[in-house]
């Protein structure tokens, strides 16, 4: 046998097509808000847990008859914030009506914990209010995410 340098080898042509490739992932589904993409014609999402936190995202902030063929889809939140009088009454209907929705439209989703807090430094007629919800997903090995959505109250 022979002895070879490493250094001395040169490229193949197969090799340098393998090189040149370029693999780009699979979207997984559309990114909200909707925006023109650079290489697709909109922005996707390539990433499974980034997904699912703007499903919840979506499922939270949609209320019911706004999804179409399916009227009870959402957390309907809206009528909550148009009769915003008490704080304590409005975190108890929202954790119910939220840990509704996902129970039946995204099961998959452990939610775990609730935050609110009311804004009404711009008006003190209107409130935005954060809520600020840590989930996991089991399936994924995912723990601790946090999801952070604004409504807004008239």
């Amino acid at each position: 046998m022979g002895s070879f340098s490493f250094k001395s080898s040169g490229v193949t042509q197969a090799d340098a097509i393998a090189n040149e490739l370029v693999v780009t992932p699979t979207p997984i589904g559309i990114k909200t808000p909707v925006a023109l993409g650079n290489d697709d014609l909109v922005v996707t999402s390539t990433d499974l847990v980034s997904q699912l936190t703007d499903n919840l995202r979506n499922l939270i902030l949609t209320n019911w008859g706004e999804r179409l063929g399916f009227y009870q889809f959402g957390a309907n939140l809206r009528p909550l914030m148009s009769d915003l009088v008490n704080v304590d009454d409005f975190d108890s209907a929202a954790i119910n009506r939220i840990k509704d929705a996902v129970g039946r439209w995204m099961p998959y989703i452990d939610l775990q914990d609730f935050i609110s807090t009311a804004d009404r430094t711009q008006n003190k007629n209107t409130a935005v209010i954060q809520l600020t919800i840590t989930f996991n997903i089991p399936s994924l090995k995912v723990i601790g995410k946090k999801l952070q959505v604004a409504l807004y109250a008239i």
